[in-house]
């Protein structure tokens, strides 16, 4: 992988640090985007019944692993 590829991806995975799917859209890949993003925002928004936190934070954590390991 060249240096530009592994730039990219930590600028992908800083991305989805503050919005989930973010760093995808970045890389161009839309669907996984918006799976991120979604999955994500909902279960954020639930997250006062504290179940779902423990969905939405893992998901949060594999969208950012997912970005910064994406091979292009």
């Amino acid at each position: 992988m060249s240096d530009d590829h592994k730039t990219a991806n930590v600028i992908s995975a800083l991305a989805n640090v503050f919005i989930p799917g973010l760093g995808q859209l970045v890389q161009g890949r839309f669907l996984a985007a918006l799976f991120f993003f979604l999955t994500c925002s909902v279960f954020y928004v639930l997250s006062p019944l504290i179940l779902p936190l423990l969905v939405a934070v893992p998901v949060h954590i594999w969208s950012i692993i997912n970005a910064a390991t994406y091979k292009y």
